[in-house]
């Protein structure tokens, strides 16, 4: 029996209105907040080197594990001769990574994950030792320790093996203290710059009318920022001037005519402004079995010496194509008619990524295609 596999589009929409501050009824609009932040004021990035301790026989066989449990012990007043004395197993090595949100301040607490670099097999039930977090010029910016959360168990006997997760890497919620503060400055003696998360000329323009006409002068830089100039009533109150800008609302903006494609998964997501001009569709399956008897060949009494029973294959090839489908699509159609007018046709996701490509070649499909 074959069964026609009806696939799934994700639905991309918006609405366009050329005019910052007037909205259309039904129109779209969002917050600066969601779609752009202040140049300068960002995340830091912090790793360390750590040792993982308590584990049931799921360690690793490092010698370098050795070594730096070694020096562990030796650095907390035991002395330890040989690194042989120290058992495998039991410790795994671990690399710690952290990121410090702006602003972050002297004993905030911040998550942390662990993942092994060595053969261990699980981190369940582990104990992270102190271990150290650095920028990347070198500078100690928080210290992390804690029980870890594999969110799961990995356990095997008896020639069996059952996993609910990858626990070979868990984290630590709050499981790092900053040691210093985060200094950051709000812009400068010129202002405040906004960057758009994505780059964007039209909501660029939209984003520095709405600040013009609300709150203070702006102007745009180009396609991703906006250079805004801080009032005098402000200029000591700059975190207030940005809770403001924050909270103004534009239109949200149109979203380019783009398809994504994940050949790896078979997902195809089709924005809701793509467009097609004039084209016929056609599909059809094309099916190759082949298949193989196999006989059993024994001498007969009188054969001549030396004749020996054989294995013998006889193979069968059967080639089976259906008939093909055509589906014309009008001038200027939409994603609902392409999506009705592919099911009607039954393609799978992967027969799918063909025909727009297909339809991209010949000049139809009005859109870019992305591969991810």
């Amino acid at each position: 029996m074959k069964m026609k596999k009806i696939f799934s589009f994700i639905l991309i929409t918006s609405l366009f209105t050329p005019f910052v501050g007037i909205f259309e009824v039904g129109a779209t609009t969002v917050r600066v907040k969601d779609i752009a932040h202040v140049s300068g004021i960002r995340e830091n990035q912090v790793v360390g080197y750590g040792i993982v301790t308590g584990l049931a026989s799921t360690g690793d066989n490092s010698r370098s594990t050795q070594i730096t449990n070694q020096n562990l012990l030796n650095n907390l007043g035991t002395t330890i001769e040989n690194f042989n004395d120290i058992k495998k197993g039991n410790a795994a090595a671990v690399i710690v990574t952290a990121t410090i949100p702006p602003f972050a301040k002297n004993g905030d607490r911040i998550d942390v994950t662990v993942s092994s670099m060595a053969d261990a097999k699980s981190l369940e039930g582990g104990i992270l030792v102190q271990t150290q977090l650095s920028a990347p010029n070198g500078e100690v910016i928080a210290v992390a320790q804690g029980p870890i959360s594999v969110g799961g168990t990995d356990q095997s006997g008896g020639g069996s093996r059952v996993r609910t997760s990858i626990t070979t890497s868990g984290r630590i919620p709050g499981g790092a203290i900053i040691e210093r503060d985060i200094h950051t400055t709000i812009g400068d003696e010129n202002g405040i710059k906004l960057v758009l998360n994505k780059p964007d000329y039209t909501m660029v323009s939209r984003v520095t009318q709405a600040i013009n006409t609300n709150l203070a002068p702006a102007r745009a830089i180009d396609g991703n920022s906006i250079q805004v100039s801080i009032p005098t009533s402000f200029q000591n109150n700059r975190v207030g001037f940005l809770s403001m800008i924050e909270n103004l609302v534009v239109t949200a903006n149109d979203n380019p005519a783009k398809v994504i494609v994940n050949e790896r998964t078979g997902t195809v997501v089709i924005g809701n402004e793509v467009k097609l001009l004039p084209a016929a569709i056609a599909h059809g399956n094309l099916t190759v079995s082949i298949r193989t008897d196999f006989d059993v060949s024994q001498p007969n009494p009188f054969a001549p010496p030396g004749a020996q029973t054989v294995v013998t294959g006889t193979s069968e090839i059967e080639v089976t194509k259906e008939s093909g489908k055509i589906v014309e699509l009008p001038a200027n159609s939409n994603l609902s008619q392409l999506v009705r007018a592919l099911n009607s046709i039954g393609v799978t996701p992967f027969d799918l990524i063909s025909i727009l490509q297909a339809l991209k070649a010949a000049g139809s499909l009005q859109a870019t295609i992305e591969i991810i």
